[in-house]
């Protein structure tokens, strides 16, 4: 049975805009740097106590309080118990309309000496103060929200100290394997500081919607509601991840939990110190893992690596560049691209104003594919627009599409339908207004409110043309371009493989 985990996740995040617009003069963090492969051939000791000993004091409580205006008496921060996140421990909605104070619970990471922590940006979103307890259980301090970034679920504070604090030593999260053994180490359920062991069950893990940058550890080390924002370290205690998220029916750790690689968070806590928010590379290209039927419609023979261009947005770095629809990105700055998500990461973590290298292999019609290397230099990476849109559809004035595209209604573009579905002036082609459940359209991926613009590589520009090029379709697949909403920002363009209607009747 598959699960829509974005639709579920979505009703845990708020996006926060306090790193936004800031500036700042913190001198970087004095970090504690330990990058060496752990020795895997040593058997494991029969106690771990030396290592917590070690790392424990390093590991804090974060409570933060915030205003929350109740609306009604409903509560969907606890209604789903599919997915949570640890941090929302907040008291129950009271059935009165008012405002009220709420506590919530969370962990961190010393990281330095002189006081700057780690911790997951839900832990401290929208708080009105936060403070910190050391793992003492004597000292407390009111924390300063240094800088959050909810795209990769990092915060960082800072709170002032007479003496130096036990930081933690930061590992290399890229040397790790699966089958490693790691230590969770956090406050769940606000039961006290609490380690738990288990193994790195997966790498990069993404794709769930939780944040925009996803390129998780998994590991089944026992985490549950209040350890967010603590600390996943190895067996020679360094820190690895900062723990963010679990997978669960029940709200309780079901052995899925997740973890921000250190080397993530530390580049995001490096700018957060430096300016108080993160600057991303921007190629302004629209992407898609690329699929065995996108590969043989592009006519390109290795099918496994690469990242699809599905469209190139005017006046950016990768138009001024000369990069096209339907190219295929082979290598950034000389790293192998192996998907559309390891592409976006790479992009992203590497600052704006920086010269990178492509490699492209084009495939065009009746042409052997050919590769090309490309010198550009990214942008920054604009603000997005995360409101939802819906998908309604006008309905009058549609054309059935015959043959190989059956079961799919397409009408004109005009200015209504552009207002009611947020489509860009930009987009130019024709709106898919209904498509057949049971069509191999709707099997392909085409959707009710996708603008179909192009049909086997030519461009459609209105319903009438969509519908003939359609009707011209001689092989198995048709092979679409669509520009499609996006229930958390704006639209972009992709490709779909569709089977031929009336190959497959």
């Amino acid at each position: 049975m598959k699960i829509n985990l974005k639709t579920i996740i979505s009703l845990f995040l708020v996006i926060s805009w306090a790193s936004f617009g800031k500036t700042s003069n913190n001198p970087p963090a004095k970090l504690t740097i330990d990058g060496k492969v752990i020795n895997r051939e040593i058997r494991a000791p029969i106690s771990f106590a030396p290592v917590i000993k070690r790392v424990t004091p390093s590991v804090v409580n974060i409570y933060s309080t915030m205003t929350i205006h109740e609306r009604g008496s409903s509560n969907p921060f606890t209604s789903d118990p599919f997915l949570r996140r640890f941090g929302d421990l907040f008291g129950p909605m009271q059935p009165q309309s008012r405002d009220r104070k709420a506590q919530g619970l969370g962990s961190g990471v010393v990281v330095t000496p002189d006081g700057y922590i780690l911790t997951a940006n839900h832990v401290v979103e929208g708080a009105d103060t936060v403070k910190v307890a050391l793992s003492d259980g004597e000292r407390e301090f009111e924390a300063k929200i240094i800088g959050t970034d909810p795209p990769s679920d990092i915060a960082v504070l800072k709170i002032e100290v007479n003496k130096p604090l036990p930081a933690a030593t930061l590992g290399d999260s890229d040397k790790l394997e699966v089958g490693d053994m790691v230590l969770a180490i956090g406050n769940p359920f606000a039961v006290g500081q609490t380690v738990t062991l288990g193994i790195i069950s997966a790498l990069q893990r993404g794709g769930f919607g939780i944040t925009g940058y996803e390129d998780f550890i998994q590991t089944d080390a026992a985490i549950n509601p209040g350890n967010s924002g603590g600390a996943l370290v190895d067996v020679e205690g360094r820190l690895l991840g900062i723990n963010t998220a679990i997978l669960s029916r029940s709200g309780g750790f079901q052995g899925v939990g997740f973890a921000v690689p250190i080397n993530m968070a530390r580049y995001v806590m490096d700018q957060l110190i430096a300016s108080g928010r993160v600057e991303r590379g921007y190629l302004g290209v629209h992407i898609q893992s690329l699929t065995p039927d996108l590969a043989r419609e592009f006519n390109l023979p290795d099918q496994s690596s690469g990242v699809l261009v599905a469209g190139v947005n005017p006046n950016t770095a990768a138009a001024k560049a000369g990069i096209r629809d339907g190219d295929v990105i082979l290598e950034f700055n000389g790293k192998k691209v192996s998907d559309s998500r390891n592409l976006q990461l790479l992009v992203a973590q590497t600052p704006p104003g920086t010269k990178i290298s492509l490699r492209v292999v084009r495939g065009e019609p009746g042409k052997a594919p050919a590769e090309k290397n490309y010198n550009l230099t990214l942008a920054e990476l604009p603000q997005e627009t995360m409101a939802g849109r819906g998908r309604n559809a006008p309905e009058e004035g549609t054309q059935q599409g015959s043959d190989a595209l059956d079961g799919v209604e397409v009408t004109d573009l005009d200015a209504a339908s552009r207002k009611q579905l947020s489509i860009p002036r930009s987009v130019q082609g024709a709106l898919v207004v209904n498509v057949d459940p049971d069509s191999t359209a709707a099997e392909g991926g085409l959707s009710q409110g996708d603008v179909i613009l192009e049909i086997n590589r030519q461009r459609v520009r209105s319903a009438d043309e969509a519908v003939a090029l359609s009707d011209k379709v001689k092989g198995d697949r048709v092979l679409l371009r669509v520009w499609s909403q996006s229930p958390n920002g704006p639209g972009g363009t992709h490709y779909l493989t569709v089977k031929n209607s009336a190959k497959a009747k």
